[in-house]
């Protein structure tokens, strides 16, 4: 039986979505719903990508009984907000990146999601590539020996687009893409947290970081960098660092189809799109897609990929940066 998928949102990232889902079998996965505060821009969406219902307000997905999982795919501003109506009404629920806006915010949509007995997954993808299982495996091996460092670059230069620079949008690079830089340091230290975090930044007229530059500490002497930047471009790439060698993710690390692993490279290609897409390797947005339904199929409320503390983590950290490079939202006060 197909894991039946709603819509929440009808931008950019949703149509990569739906152009992802179609990589893979329509018996497994079929998106049946969309919802967007636009009916018209929601009925063009789903004529484009061939979705048979359309709702007109996300309190009608919410009450959709032929939706299995609603992925939420709104502005991160909403996350919170739409992420209780939808766990509330007793829906599973893929929430993109960043989480929410804050931790607090975050623990609100665990919490909510545990008393409804439902499954939530905060949507970092990178962690269902086929390059960060052999990530894992790898250092399961101890391939490269003892871990000692762990550096992680993202830079993209989007100055010009709204939701990365304004405030009320929930901009930022940290937000955006550093979070991307932290869950690989996370992934890799197993959600270990951080014995220190040093952080510094430069910020925007708007008051959101446009770079920004964080030095961890973890037990056994282990440390790692992140650095990221809405305003220039960087390798985009990750390297663990061993006693006995080095893991290169390759650039673009948050969405990655090759790695180095002491020099020797490892390619895994990803299928093609049907259609034009937003963003880079968005085809890739199938293993998470594959990943819920997996663990919807075991029954599972969370994913061993992105265990739900480990979101929590990721969310304190964040708010520990932006108290340090000095980034706040209304959120915060709320």
């Amino acid at each position: 039986m197909a894991t039946r998928w709603g819509l929440c949102g009808a931008g950019k990232i949703s149509h990569d979505f739906s152009v992802a889902m179609k990589t893979l079998p329509p018996g497994d996965h079929q998106i049946t719903a969309i919802a967007s505060r636009s009916k018209d821009q929601a009925q063009e969406f789903a004529k484009r990508h061939g979705i048979p219902k359309v709702h007109g307000s996300y309190e009608d997905l919410a009450k959709d009984p032929d939706v299995d999982i609603v992925y939420l795919g709104v502005l991160h501003t909403e996350h919170w907000k739409v992420g209780l109506l939808f766990l509330k009404a007793g829906k599973n629920v893929l929430c993109e990146k960043p989480f929410a806006m804050n931790c607090r915010q975050v623990k609100d949509l665990v919490a909510t999601a545990k008393k409804s007995d439902v499954f939530l997954m905060e949507a970092i993808w990178s962690r269902c590539f086929p390059v960060y299982a052999e990530v894992r495996r790898l250092l399961a091996e101890q391939a490269v020996g003892e871990v000692k460092l762990v550096k992680a670059y993202f830079g993209s230069p989007q100055l010009t687009i709204p939701r990365s620079v304004e405030k009320e949008l929930g901009g930022g690079a940290l937000l955006d893409i550093g979070v991307y830089c932290l869950q690989f340091v996370l992934m890799v230290f197993n959600g270990e947290r951080p014995q220190s975090i040093h952080a510094s930044g430069v910020l925007l007229d708007s008051g959101v970081d446009e770079s920004v530059v964080v030095v961890m500490k973890f037990s056994g002497n282990r440390m790692a960098c992140c650095t990221f930047s809405i305003a220039v471009r960087l390798p985009n790439d990750a390297v663990i660092s061993g006693t006995k060698g080095s893991i290169q993710v390759l650039g673009p690390m948050h969405c990655p189809t090759a790695l180095l692993v002491n020099d020797k490279q490892a390619e895994f290609p990803l299928p093609d799109p049907s259609l034009p897409l937003n963003f880079t390797n968005s085809t890739g947005l199938r293993y998470e897609a594959e990943e819920v339904r997996q663990c919807l199929l075991k029954g599972l409320k969370e994913s061993p990929r992105m265990p739900l503390a480990e979101s929590i983590l990721l969310t304190e950290i964040m708010d520990e940066i932006r108290k340090q490079v000095g980034v706040r939202y209304s959120q915060d006060g709320e």
